[in-house]
């Protein structure tokens, strides 16, 4: 099926092409078509309602270089994340189920992109592409790893073992627990040089909680005494409890040398 398109429609696809431009900004095509802001406007106002550009947000369209068959386009979501952070001027990470599922850990393939990024916090949709911001400080970003997809575009994760840690720092936002525990088991299983980078990630992007987590479940799992004395010297003693998993009913027995009420067995 191929899709009628007006005199301003057909000239935007042409210029798009001509210049190979990824996006076109409010402005742009006053000068670039001889039409007047008020066409502009609705010239691409129309396009989007059509699904031939997208809206990266008011007055910035991602634009296909051709159009596919049928007529509607949508970019990839890490054509939308990427242009969306560039625009500005940020950083991002690819975090969460997002990650999780790109390591082998969850069978489930989210229905959205989840990004740790330094500009940006709530829900954007870009044509189709559905991405969760999580809005950090510079300080937390970090541990990356970029992977480049089909299309071309570097797209940045967080590292395996950032996601690891980030599984128990971010229980609450990612539904993590407890297993990331089983993912931190398996790893270790598989290359146990891994608690080494374990904590040394833990130490620079965890907090006390998963910090105190982190130390009992690396206990269990007979990690050297070195490794868990550096996690054990970022603690203050407190008589304070924080449950294993604290998703489930705060009932259990004590681990005193970590701080941890221990509410669920594997």
């Amino acid at each position: 099926m191929t899709t009628a398109l007006g005199k301003f429609e057909s000239q935007l696809i042409a210029y798009v092409q001509m210049r190979r431009l990824k996006t076109v900004g409010t402005g742009e095509l006053v000068r670039a078509l001889g039409i007047t802001p008020q066409q502009e406007r609705e010239l691409l106002s129309r396009l989007a309602r059509r699904n031939l550009i997208a809206r990266v947000r008011r007055g910035l369209y991602l634009v296909p270089s051709r159009l596919p068959p049928g007529g509607k386009w949508s970019p990839s979501e890490f054509l939308a994340l990427t242009t969306l952070i560039e625009d500005r001027g940020g950083r991002y990470q690819i975090c969460g189920p997002s990650a999780f599922s790109r390591y082998g850990w969850d069978d489930q393939i989210p229905n959205r992109l989840y990004a740790y990024n330094n500009r940006l916090w709530g829900e954007r949709k870009i044509g189709s592409a559905a991405i969760t911001l999580i809005k950090l400080t510079d300080g937390r970003l970090g541990e990356t790893e970029i992977v480049k997809t089909p299309e071309g575009i570097e797209a940045i994760y967080s590292s395996r073992v950032r996601s690891l840690v980030d599984g128990v720092y971010d229980w609450s936002r990612f539904n993590s627990l407890p297993r990331g525990y089983d993912w931190i088991r398996a790893d270790l299983a598989r290359d146990s040089r891994v608690a080494k980078e374990i904590v040394r990630v833990a130490l620079r992007y965890g907090n006390v909680s998963t910090l105190r987590r982190l130390g009992r479940l690396l206990e269990l799992e007979g990690v050297a005494e070195p490794l868990l004395r550096k996690l054990a010297r970022k603690l203050t003693p407190s008589s304070a409890l924080i449950p294993w998993v604290p998703s489930l009913p705060k009932r259990g027995t004590v681990d005193r040398q970590w701080g941890v009420l221990v509410n669920y067995e594997p």
